[in-house]
């Protein structure tokens, strides 16, 4: 039986996200959700945050706190994409995706943080992707970003592992969401030829693993990187 826990995730009201926080919800947390507009699923605390802002982070966290307690359980899940070939990326293009999908994680995991080394307890789960590792191109921005979540998440566990935190970044491949839908049928196809399971996953699976993680059972892994991928990613 795992104990109940107030948790966040970022991001927390579409896509993999909502699917998060409706697994948190179905197992008996307390889950608070940011978003900068609309709502979580039903059973959530949806805040309006922004990640690339530490004092709109500061608010959301204190509304948190009041409602439902100090956060146990990160789920690091915020993010945006950009993409281009590298010689027509921007500064621009490259820096927004660091400040959301990286700074943005720091700054979120740095206020939670507080919490979790005083109540010498703590889950954190960085939403990473299959081409950390291995590489899109299209992607460098995204890439650079997603790969210094394990950096982030292996250097926690270093800090903060002998006082009960954990840090695990979990890599999803393709995702059946709002994205993927719209993409051409015959490039839908090119995907899932490269991809050993030969299908996208559902939302929901990608769900259960970080769920998982957050569970009393999962107190000794940390550091890892967990590729729900289908095999896309192996060797990487």
């Amino acid at each position: 039986m795992t104990t109940p826990r107030t948790v966040l995730i970022t991001g927390g009201n579409r896509g993999i996200g909502r699917a998060i926080a409706e697994e948190f919800v179905a197992a008996g947390h307390r889950v608070a959700v940011t978003v900068r507009s609309g709502e979580g699923p039903a059973g959530t605390l949806s805040v309006v945050a922004d990640v690339t802002n530490a004092e709109s982070l500061d608010a959301a966290f204190a509304e948190i706190e009041e409602k439902l307690g100090p956060v146990e359980v990160l789920v690091a899940n915020a993010g945006i994409t950009r993409d281009t070939l590298l010689m027509r990326m921007t500064d621009e293009e490259f820096e927004e995706v660091l400040d959301t999908n990286l700074t943005g994680s720091f700054r979120v995991l740095r206020r939670a943080t507080k919490g979790m080394i005083k109540a010498k307890f703590g889950r954190v789960i960085f939403i990473g992707s299959v081409v950390a590792l291995l590489g899109s191109a299209g992607q460098v921005n995204y890439s650079a970003a997603k790969s210094g979540l394990v950096g982030m998440a292996r250097s926690l566990t270093r800090e903060l592992a002998g006082r009960g935190i954990t840090a695990n970044v979990v890599a999803p491949g393709f995702i059946d969401t709002d994205m993927t839908s719209v993409l051409p049928e015959e490039t839908i196809a090119q995907y899932k030829k490269n991809i050993p399971a030969g299908r996208f996953a559902a939302p929901e699976e990608v769900a259960k693993v970080v769920a998982w993680l957050a569970t009393d059972d999962a107190a000794y892994i940390s550091g890892a990187v967990i590729p729900v991928d289908g095999g896309l990613g192996m060797g990487h």
